[in-house]
């Protein structure tokens, strides 16, 4: 296995899991801060393990407006805009709105650089897509057109522009010679700082709980979930463009279903192994011989390519 492909089995099982923790989380303290205390220990785990391999400095002051606007949308709008929709949709049609990422990244990459669609990328979201539909089934439907469905797509896809927005952003980073663990830490912070500024000027005082759960699925989604999974995510970002690394969003579901199958008692059906066979079919779609072929958008060239070799 590829260094790329372990990256990328490595980003889907873990994000595929911290929808455990997050559910864990929900109760006692307000989203904003349990986001807050989440990045601020993934920042915190970052620095200090760049700070023993001798790495910790400050990034130049020409990428503090990518690494703080990297923080506001990949750090904070994105999970409060998630973790919100939650309220007003089912976590499946969430899922099927953070699976259109790969849909976006193309897009985005149109308007901000030019890029040519990939035909593939796009075939294969397609692909994703009705798979995750038919894995979900008739509950994805359930109550749409009500201004509470539509509040809660409203935030998801927002959440998921803004996902697509931070991935462009450290592809801008690492064409400037920048890592992603660098990146990330500084980021993280930045984006701690303004998630804490909304909790407070919201009214909600800092909670925390003590409790083994909530410590637990916290050290969950801070350490695997965001240090590893973030910095993985990333670097894929770097070397297959934002576009193809987006991929990984349509299987999070996938794994999650899995995962609910075995603690939860979900049971798959026959539309659901069809969705899974469409997703699988997507998935070689997007990453048939592992390469782009002429056209495509490949791995980002020059420093940050050769740093990541």
């Amino acid at each position: 296995m590829t260094t790329t492909a372990a990256l990328y089995l490595l980003t889907v099982l873990i994000w595929g899991t911290t929808w455990i923790a997050l559910k864990l989380q929900l109760g006692v303290v307000p989203v904003a801060w349990s986001i807050a205390w989440r990045f601020a220990l993934a920042a915190l785990v970052l620095l200090g393990w760049l700070a023993w391999r001798r790495e910790a400095k400050a990034p130049p002051r020409s990428a503090w407006p990518l690494l703080l606007a990297q923080g506001l949308c990949l750090f904070c709008l994105n999970f409060l805009c998630f973790l919100h929709a939650s309220r007003w949709i089912a976590s499946g049609l969430v899922a099927v709105c953070f699976s259109t990422a790969p849909l976006w990244n193309a897009l985005n990459a149109r308007l901000f650089h030019g890029q040519p669609l990939q035909p593939r990328v796009l075939l294969g979201a397609v692909l994703g897509l009705a798979g995750l539909t038919l894995l979900f089934g008739t509950d994805l439907f359930t109550g749409l057109g009500t201004r509470e469905t539509l509040w809660g797509l409203g935030l998801a896809l927002a959440g998921t522009y803004c996902f697509s927005l931070g991935n462009l952003l450290s592809g801008a980073l690492q064409r400037q010679g920048l890592k992603p663990l660098q990146t990330n830490a500084w980021a993280m912070l930045a984006g701690t700082a303004m998630v804490s500024a909304y909790a407070l000027a919201s009214g909600q005082p800092p909670a925390f709980d003590v409790s083994p759960v909530y410590v637990g699925a916290w050290l969950y989604l801070a350490i695997p979930g965001s240090v590893i999974g973030f910095t993985a995510y990333l670097t894929l970002v770097g070397r297959l463009g934002a576009d193809r690394a987006a991929y990984c969003t349509v299987l999070f579901p996938v794994v999650a279903l899995n995962v609910s199958a075995f603690f939860e008692g979900y049971r798959w059906t026959l539309g659901g192994l069809l969705g899974l066979g469409l997703v699988a079919a997507g998935n070689v779609v997007v990453f048939w011989r592992g390469r782009a072929v002429a056209g495509e958008r490949g791995p980002v060239r020059g420093r940050a390519a050769d740093a990541q070799a």
